[in-house]
């Protein structure tokens, strides 16, 4: 589609600012702000922007996550402000060449862990890892059940580099409980760390009787869920049973911890997800901790059940009374309240369907498609008209194209099938949202993507839903941006940023 570049830049500008989108993308990463990674434009922000150190992950690819803009978020009062989650931290000491030296030759590497494996349906962030990093993980990991304090690196890394494959520790292991997600790390002038000292909580002073009272407190909950009939059944006791463990308390002691959560019955998000991933995974069900933002730094979980990835908030669910409001949802539901940042946004999209083998990797399927729809574009697009959506879950529409709802892990009642529902939904979401920057999303057939191909090409969407929009909304101007995510079965789902004045 070729597109003017005078139009293409005035949307850029509008959007990202004179700096660009690149350049936005990275100062929002650096901000320092403690908030994080966030998505901009539809896209999945590159390693590079995301706080992710180069030389660190497999691969660089995008496994179908795409990240709303943060300031869409609208948070239900009711929510807002339980979080807690503390991004890990390590803090840096700079060494003279002399002092690194004798450093170097006196201290060990503790346990290598050399000989582990991960299976990668449970160990989602080992396998984002590159051979090099993920050498660093098992060392870590080794040292810390071992309760080792200060080590040696066993690869040469940098303390970004080491900061990422800590997180991804931290990130894969609830039951290390014992483990703080602050650590210390001693480095050359040339910024190559020397030495990293971990730091254990209170439990770890008598720890053989702190792991008898964690296992204990599971298995209350674990006998019960082991019982029931399928994994549906089994997630939704330990969410309920978690919900009746624990209370929401800032003030939890050691509350980054599924011990928290379990043992002392006070926590905060991170606890409640660790918690929630730890007991899960018992049960042979892949449930990974996944951290962003949501009006502060957050965690909630990523669960695969029946061949579906779906978010689950524990945290925010523990309301009074408790609700399911958070509990199953596709990434689409939770476009308005989360945005997933650092390695998490490696985890797989929610609202696709996975075949329950082989896990997942930084290389993985369902990517953004790379299509982009911006106004007025010097040519129009092609286009070929098909067949209305119908009742049937497969429908066949023009050049033989089949669209399956089952194959996309979809129902009827998730799909715009015509324009007039598109452009509907689009009005509706478009004066909901407000003014500003903004972002929404909804999800077509392919037939239906052909003509939403059509109207951006020729300006016809304007009149479909823009201007009715801009007149509701008592505003003048606007600038759109539109990527556009295959999720299978021929069905697309099309995430629109816009910004409106």
């Amino acid at each position: 589609m070729a597109l003017s570049p005078d139009m293409t830049q005035k949307i850029s500008t509008m959007l990202y600012g004179e700096e660009g989108p690149e350049a936005y993308m990275r100062k929002q990463a650096s901000a320092g702000d403690g908030e994080g990674v966030n998505g901009v434009g539809g896209a999945v922000i590159p390693a590079d922007g995301s706080g992710i150190a180069e030389g660190v992950l497999a691969s660089e690819g995008s496994t179908g996550y795409v990240a709303p803009l943060r300031g869409s978020l609208k948070l239900p009062d009711q929510v807002s402000g339980k979080n807690g989650y503390e991004p890990v931290n390590g803090d840096g000491e700079e060494l003279g060449d002399d002092q690194a030296e004798e450093l170097g030759t006196r201290l060990g590497t503790g346990a290598t862990g050399d000989g582990l494996s991960f299976d990668a349906q449970f160990y989602p962030y080992y396998h984002m890892l590159n051979d090099k990093m993920q050498h660093l993980y098992r060392q870590i990991y080794a040292n810390a059940l071992e309760l080792n304090t200060s080590f040696a690196p066993v690869e040469q890394v940098n303390m970004d580099q080491l900061k990422n494959v800590f997180e991804a520790v931290c990130n894969d292991h609830p039951e290390i409980f014992w483990l703080e997600t602050a650590y210390a790390c001693k480095y050359r002038s040339d910024e190559i760390c020397v030495e990293m000292t971990l730091r254990y909580n209170r439990t770890a002073q008598n720890l053989e009787q702190s792991k008898a009272e964690f296992a204990a407190e599971a298995e209350k909950i674990l006998t019960r869920a082991r019982s029931l009939g399928d994994n549906n059944e089994k997630q939704e006791y330990v969410h309920d049973a978690l919900l009746e463990k624990a209370d929401y308390a800032v003030s939890a002691s050691m509350n980054q911890s599924a011990y928290s959560a379990l043992v002392n019955g006070d926590t905060v998000c991170a606890g409640y997800s660790k918690a929630f991933q730890y007991l899960l995974r018992e049960l042979g069900i892949p449930c990974y901790y996944c951290t962003g933002y949501s009006g502060q730094d957050h965690a909630w979980n990523i669960v695969g059940v029946d061949g579906e990835y779906r978010n689950v908030d524990v945290t925010w669910d523990d309301t009074n009374p408790a609700t399911y409001d958070y509990y199953n949802k596709t990434d689409a539901d939770f476009v308005g309240t989360h945005v997933r940042t650092g390695l998490s946004i490696y985890l797989p999209a929610c609202g696709q369907s996975y075949s329950g083998e082989g896990g997942v990797s930084a290389s993985g399927n369902n990517t953004v498609s790379g299509i982009t729809l911006n106004p007025d574009p010097q040519q129009p697009l092609t286009w070929e008209p098909g067949a209305g959506l119908g009742t049937r879950n497969k429908v066949t529409v023009s050049g033989g194209d089949t669209c399956d709802l089952g194959a996309a892990g979809l129902t009827a009642s998730m799909v715009e099938g015509s324009m007039k529902e598109y452009y509907e939904d689009c009005l509706e979401q478009m004066v909901e949202q407000g003014t500003g920057q903004k972002a929404f999303n909804n999800i077509v057939p392919k037939y239906v993507l052909n003509e939403v191909e059509k109207a951006y090409g020729t300006g016809a969407y304007q009149k479909g839903y823009v201007e009715e929009g801009l007149k509701k909304l008592e505003l003048e101007n606007f600038a759109i941006q539109i990527q556009v995510e295959d999720l299978g079965g021929n069905y697309y789902r099309l995430y629109h940023n816009i910004n409106t004045w």
